[in-house]
């Protein structure tokens, strides 16, 4: 039986969902406001586990399945799939999408039931890059450890190439991830040594298999489209430059793999976004471990 208190919470956020989309992503904010006037929409949301009943879930299953079929009338509204998309404004979009749902509800609610929200964006290479420069400057070839990698991908940064504002490009890779800058600040001009890297995910996904990379690109907005296409060239990368991810908890693991990493060169670890998962307990628990390890031998955090 559903729990009514629960249906009025899921339509809260899918509508708070839209409100808040709406400046920078009109389609994932129409697609909110189809699903809050829906009950029968939003309560799918109900089935995923209670720490993933978070609105951008179900956007990233309709997601995965209008990716698997591309032809059907609904992608015809994503911006990231068709040449000219239909106006998200478009009043014919709710029928589409209504009956898009409710004819892949199994495989929609089994994505719900066993996938979490999952985000690989490269771009924050470009933010790790001058930190990573000024560490290999002092201290030699870099040992890089993400946390919070999910698949991997930005544990390939040395793969990619940037360019800071207007200048010269930084490597050859692809994606080309550009990054603007205020103030003044150590601004890069060529790739650290990058001698290991490794990922730590609690669920990792292999951004070789088709399903897990379909499911990461599921997860970007359709509407920003440039980080779409760097993802799917970031994703190129992993085709031929698989990454290593170890599956474990932040801090269970920690010590293992620096203590691993510092075989290689110096250790660097990131947090990019993995820091908001995590209860204030065991945030202070990851900290303290660093300090810790920082006790044992030089890193960077």
């Amino acid at each position: 039986m559903r729990d009514p208190r629960n249906d009025t919470e899921l339509v809260r956020r899918f509508r708070a969902q839209a409100d808040t989309a709406l400046p920078r992503a009109p389609l994932n904010a129409a697609l909110g406001s189809v699903i809050a006037d829906d009950s029968a929409l939003s309560s799918l949301l109900g089935h995923a586990p209670i720490t993933q009943q978070q609105a951008v879930l179900l956007l990233a299953a309709i997601h995965d399945r209008v990716l698997f079929e591309p032809g059907h009338p609904l992608a015809r509204w994503y911006p990231n799939i068709a040449a000219e998309p239909r106006d998200p404004l478009d009043p014919a979009l709710a029928a589409v999408l209504t009956e898009f749902v409710h004819e892949r509800s199994s495989a929609i609610l089994e994505l719900l039931e066993t996938r979490r929200v999952q985000t690989n964006e490269t771009g924050r290479c470009a933010l790790f890059l001058p930190a990573f420069v000024l560490a290999a400057n002092e201290m030699g070839p870099i040992a890089h450890l993400d946390i919070g990698s999910s698949a991997g991908l930005t544990t390939l940064m040395e793969h990619f190439s940037y360019r800071y504002d207007d200048g010269p490009r930084i490597g050859r890779g692809n994606p080309l991830i550009r990054c603007h800058t205020r103030g003044v600040g150590p601004v890069p001009v060529a790739l650290p040594i990058i001698a290991a890297a490794c990922g730590l995910d609690v669920e990792p996904l292999d951004p070789t298999d088709a399903a897990d990379a379909r499911w990461l690109q599921a997860c970007c907005w359709p509407d920003q489209t440039d980080r779409f296409e760097r993802l799917a060239a970031a994703l190129s990368v992993a085709e031929q430059h698989p990454p290593r991810v170890a599956q474990g908890d932040a801090v269970e693991r920690l010590d293992e793999l620096v203590d691993e990493m510092r075989r290689s060169g110096h250790p660097v670890v990131t947090t990019s976004w993995v820091m908001n998962y995590l209860p204030p307990t065991e945030r202070q628990r990851f900290v303290d471990g660093l300090d810790n390890l920082g006790r044992d031998g030089y890193l960077s955090w």
